[in-house]
């Protein structure tokens, strides 16, 4: 699933749509078939952690990529990269004068929704702080400490990927979030200095909201640019111990009602239990 760093890539990617006009627009979920936008003009696209939102004139599309979305960019008229069947939402905008109008094609997304402007502070009011955004180092940073401090027993591994604690962290930064932190995921976050984690988080993907690759050790190299995510069986880059795989998360493992198990890697030297 991709991460902040990926959604905040693509919501700069995508503001040439800024001050274009809308000239078609097909929706292909059930519930929003009928919106049309077409005349107004796309105020703004911006990201919420894994989330992307557009404003077009009083309304609002957001999306989600899930594990496979995508989103792809068209002349119209031009065939698509992927299959027609898996396209949710069609957006199409003026070009320059006399070119054909520009298709932005929403393929296998999570989900689609759309309601008013005035009504956005309140659907991501369950949101936690979003560690890429404006606001974190003036409110987002003592509000994800607070959140994460509510719940001292669960595992901060856990913690770190419940965006309603803060927004933007994925499997793959928990991993290395961890390791840097020197600590296993299953610890509970009431035994770890939560200031210091979220400081990690921020540093780390604030180094990496602009870069194609994601780099936790400084070296870009492929192969060598993580820690502990994807390595099981390999050697520490610290200590040389083996890495290894387990499950965090779920129900039958005494997660959350719908929490996901997920994968965790770890040193057992470097982040002991």
């Amino acid at each position: 699933m991709p991460e902040g760093d990926s959604v905040y890539q693509l919501a700069r990617r995508l503001q040439f749509m800024r001050g274009r006009e809308v000239v078609g627009m097909d929706v292909r979920v059930h519930r929003y078939a009928l919106a049309d936008f077409s005349g107004e003009r796309v105020e703004r696209v911006w990201p919420y952690g894994k989330h992307l939102f557009m404003q077009m004139g009083p309304h609002v599309v957001h999306t989600h990529l899930k594990m496979e979305g995508h989103w792809a960019i068209h002349l119209e008229g031009d065939r698509w990269k992927y299959p027609g069947h898996t396209a949710r939402i069609v957006i199409r905008l003026d070009g320059a004068p006399r070119e054909r109008a520009i298709e932005l094609v929403g393929h296998s997304l999570g989900f689609v929704r759309i309601f008013p402007a005035s009504a956005y502070n309140e659907q991501v009011s369950g949101f936690g702080p979003d560690v890429l955004g404006d606001d974190w180092p003036t409110r987002g940073r003592d509000e994800a400490i607070r959140r994460l401090a509510l719940r001292p027993t669960r595992p901060i591994g856990a913690a770190l990927l419940d965006q309603s604690n803060l927004s933007g962290v994925g499997n793959e930064y928990r991993a290395e979030i961890c390791f840097i932190c020197g600590l296993h995921p299953a610890k509970p976050a009431g035994e770890v200095d939560l200031a210091h984690v979220v400081e990690v988080t921020r540093k780390v993907m604030w180094a990496n909201r602009l870069s194609p690759v994601r780099v936790t050790t400084g070296i870009k190299r492929a192969g060598e640019n993580g820690y502990v995510f994807g390595r099981n069986h390999r050697r520490c880059r610290r200590c040389g111990t083996l890495i290894e795989k387990g499950v965090l998360g779920g129900v039958d493992l005494g997660g959350d009602e719908g929490e996901l198990e997920r994968i965790i890697w770890y040193c057992p030297h470097c982040q002991p239990l």
